[in-house]
């Protein structure tokens, strides 16, 4: 009878959760996003939560939280304990920091759900218009000449950013010093003012500069040229098959937000990714809406950790 009891109390629990998550949100939701304003992140959460709080008739409120190559972002979403907290990550502290840190604030593994996938792209490799170089191989044999004294920027220590052009470096055989900034606006802005030579980057910071002919693009890091970015070659094509990356973004909730609301969230982002509207502003900007499950996105991390988890080691990249 107990038995019985214990049986038809876990049924009940799992009927109430589609009605739990349909009374969610209760108040305000807070997207943390771990980089500044005007990066790409930023860009697709404001897209996102006007969209969202209408569907959810609940204000959605975009915090910025930048830093430790968006780390402090998202411990402070893994740390939230809170359903309504919700943060978008990226390649950096999600699957790369486990490979490059001692220690960090928060395991991506146990404290954080993966919730959807809400774009991929290419990063491109930028140069600034100080630098004699219109192609790949160009650039690289200036880098060569230049005995060591060559910079780039990228969006924080442990991005795609930082790791892609540490590939490069290893694949093309030159030397670089790695400055990195708090995201993707002011690592475009040294480049543009010429502070640094160089960057890997996805192209929205950088169109910009493109347009007031500040940084010329090089080639793209995708296996194949994105239809944005189409007259711009790979970096297979410039004769580096092995330089092959993409810069992701996702939502996350805090570790024992309930299943059923990570479906909700999940189901509604997915409609919002598919609006016309926010597709062609994500598209300009030169960002893939990918969209999909919550496992989807997590059989992309877990291939992303797999693949560039020997990749830093190979490389000997440490942070602390």
């Amino acid at each position: 009878m107990q038995r019985r009891s214990l049986f038809a109390a876990a049924a009940l629990c799992a009927l109430a959760l589609p009605a739990f998550a349909q009374t969610w949100p209760t108040k305000a939701v807070h997207i943390v996003v771990p980089t500044g304003p005007g990066s790409s992140l930023d860009l697709i959460a404001r897209l996102m939560s006007d969209r969202l709080s209408k569907r959810w008739g609940q204000p959605v409120v975009v915090d910025n939280k930048p830093g430790a190559g968006g780390m402090i972002g998202m411990a402070a979403v893994a740390k939230a304990h809170d359903d309504h907290v919700l943060g978008i990550g990226f390649n950096g502290p999600i699957a790369f920091a486990p490979f490059l840190y001692r220690k960090m604030a928060y395991d991506p593994v146990k404290d954080l759900l993966p919730v959807i996938m809400t774009t991929s792209q290419a990063n491109v490799l930028a140069v600034s218009t100080k630098v004699p170089a219109k192609t790949v191989a160009e650039f690289v044999s200036w880098a060569k000449a230049q005995d060591g004294k060559v910079n780039y920027s990228s969006l924080g220590n442990g991005s795609s950013a930082h790791l892609t052009m540490e590939l490069f470096k290893s694949e093309a055989g030159f030397k670089a010093v790695h400055i990195p900034y708090n995201g993707s606006p002011p690592a475009a802005m040294a480049v543009a003012q010429g502070e640094a030579d160089a960057t890997f980057m996805v192209a929205p910071a950088l169109l910009p500069y493109l347009q007031n002919q500040k940084i010329r693009l090089l080639a793209v890091s995708s296996a194949h040229r994105p239809e944005s970015l189409k007259d711009l070659p790979t970096m297979a094509e410039s004769g580096y098959p092995g330089v092959e990356s993409l810069a992701w973004n996702g939502i996350f909730a805090p570790a024992g937000t309930p299943a059923a609301v990570v479906e909700k969230i999940n189901v509604d982002s997915n409609a919002v990714l598919k609006d016309p509207e926010v597709r062609k502003a994500l598209e300009t900007q030169g960002l893939t809406v990918v969209g999909g499950s919550a496992a989807d996105f997590q059989r992309s991390i877990d291939a992303e950790m797999k693949r560039w988890g020997p990749v830093i080691t190979r490389l000997g990249i440490k942070l602390d």
